[in-house]
């Protein structure tokens, strides 16, 4: 009886183990027949729960957006393995106008210098101890090359001036497509960057192009190892799936190539404000020979790079880790704008850069930066030393630069793209 009970103990373990590898063979044919389009609909559903951190509050904004108020101890930042433990620095010690004075910065009396607001205020603020994040929707990774590829940008898009060697990487001859009108100081130690730049909301031809004006704060060489900070405004349908102007950030420690992102859609940028959302909508925008809205934008090195928006908001910091040559200073400061040109039925596009029209109009019409300034080694700001500017097509998009006593040092530039000139 004992000998018959094992053997059919035996013959129902041998079946089970039989049933199981058939149904995991089953299983892994079923996933390899599952459509494409389910497989990356796990990916995005998976990238979208890292992405969005659960919210203490949410706020809808009207333009659309969902604004999440998110524990600061939460934020995507953290889920870097080196900033596991790491204790956020609420405050820098210094800034570029000399020790850091709370009531300074932060007073109600000493607010953006302007009446520029983001949308989503209308309804609402986040509480402290949170910091506002734009919510993520699985169409805006959709619009992606890939899912590894959202929040990134193109491997080419750095603007290369033509002092600058290009042995190192001859695709940045021709910029794959990125178009440039900049102005820039390079060949000593810098220790961050200053501009205040007027806001409009230029008008883009193809989804997948993008227009932009910003500081580049930028270390290393112009090959595969370049170091990138940089902010300002962007209209990005594909970015953000409208043309609305919104506020960004955007870092690399290998030109584009695996580190990095836009905003907050990866760990790096530590942010300590409650008040602005990276990648929100900025509102009001100039408008041609009307109302001219401009905003304010400093970045500086203080153990980390922090970043501060008007004379209002610190908005946080990068972790000098992230960095190579950045770790210590840049070698390269650049002020302008980027259109992606995609050259729609073969011939240039007319997505506008700035306000679409060219330096030469002038105030009210032309956009500009103003009072661009450079941090030294003392952590004073100072005018910038023989100022250079670049343009790949001066026909499509241009820069102009001058200096007096209020604006000091500024230019302007810009364009419509596609012209009777610009073909």
């Amino acid at each position: 009886m004992a000998v018959a009970y094992f053997s059919r103990s035996r013959k129902r373990i041998v079946f089970l183990f039989i049933f199981f590898i058939v149904c995991g063979l089953i299983s892994l044919s079923c996933a390899a027949r599952q459509p494409k389009a389910s497989r990356q609909k796990l990916q995005v559903h998976k990238h979208l729960k890292r992405l969005n951190k659960a919210p203490v509050k949410t706020i809808q904004s009207p333009d659309g957006d969902m604004i999440d108020c998110v524990h600061i101890s939460h934020q995507p930042a953290f889920d870097h393995p080196f900033l596991k433990d790491h204790k956020i620095q609420m405050r820098p010690n210094y800034h570029p106008e000399g020790i850091y004075d709370e009531n300074k910065v932060n007073t109600e009396s000493n607010k953006r210098e302007n009446t520029i607001n983001q949308l989503w205020h209308v309804n609402g603020m986040c509480p402290e101890d949170t910091i506002p994040i734009r919510r993520t929707k699985e169409d805006d990774v959709l619009r992606a090359s890939s899912v590894k590829r959202y929040g990134k940008k193109k491997h080419t898009s750095i603007p290369v001036p033509r002092s600058i060697p290009k042995s190192a990487d001859p695709d940045l001859v021709n910029e794959s497509g990125h178009q440039h009108a900049i102005a820039y100081v390079e060949g000593d130690k810098f220790y961050g960057a200053k501009a205040t730049m007027n806001v409009w909301e230029p008008k883009i031809q193809q989804p997948n192009e993008f227009s932009l004006s910003q500081i580049w704060i930028l270390g290393g060489s112009f090959g595969e190892d370049l170091n990138s900070i940089e902010a300002g405004w962007q209209v990005s349908p594909d970015l953000y799936g409208d043309n609305n102007t919104r506020l960004f950030t955007y870092w690399t420690s290998d030109a584009y190539q695996a580190t990095g992102c836009y905003n907050l859609l990866c760990s790096g940028f530590i942010q300590i404000n409650n008040n602005i959302a990276m990648g929100a909508s900025i509102s009001p925008v100039s408008a041609y020979r009307n109302s001219q809205y401009d905003i304010s934008i400093l970045v500086w090195k203080e153990g980390n790079w922090w970043m501060q928006f008007g004379n209002g908001y610190v908005l946080g910091y990068w972790p000098s880790f992230l960095f190579s040559y950045l770790a210590d200073s840049a070698t390269m400061i650049e002020w302008g704008g980027e259109v992606v040109n995609s050259e729609p039925d073969g011939q240039h596009t007319s997505t506008q850069m700035g306000s679409g029209r060219f330096p030469e109009e002038g105030f009210g019409k032309a956009s500009y930066f103003r009072n661009i300034q450079v941090v030294d080694k003392e952590n004073n700001l100072k005018a910038p030393k023989d100022i250079g500017t670049f343009t790949e097509q001066s026909n499509c998009y241009d820069v102009q630069t001058g200096s007096n006593s209020d604006w000091g040092h500024y230019f302007y530039y810009g364009g419509p793209g596609k012209n009777p000139n610009c073909a």
